[in-house]
């Protein structure tokens, strides 16, 4: 009974220690190199996550802002070069980040950038 309880302990800090940890740290946040090559920074901005391109010809701007959590977002994104700004989501696997972007809910496109 004794060896049982320890078993059940030792589980329990480690689902606390395991989920504690998931939500402590936001996969999304971080530097990920885009289709077209360049380096965009996700960081918290308020309530939010705000995308800033950190190399390129638009370096310094601000290209995006999305909400969520767990691997799931959603939110704005500019293309910078077109000057066009599409509603979509976002989703975290590994080091992969897949972007949609739809303009009038029809028209979507899909990216996927990497984390470096």
């Amino acid at each position: 009974m004794r060896h049982q309880m320890t078993r059940l302990i030792a589980a329990s800090g480690l689902l606390i220690a395991t989920f504690g940890s998931a939500s402590a740290a936001e996969p999304v946040v971080g530097n990920w190199r885009t289709a077209s090559g360049e380096i965009a920074s996700i960081a918290p901005c308020g309530d939010a996550f705000c995308i800033s391109l950190t190399t390129g010809k638009f370096k310094g701007r601000q290209i995006g802002r999305m909400s969520g959590s767990a691997g799931t977002y959603e939110g704005e994104i500019t293309d910078p070069q077109a000057e066009r700004t599409y509603a979509g989501k976002a989703e975290v696997a590994g080091a992969s980040l897949k972007l949609t972007g739809c303009a009038l809910k029809v028209f979507c496109k899909t990216q996927s950038w990497t984390k470096r």
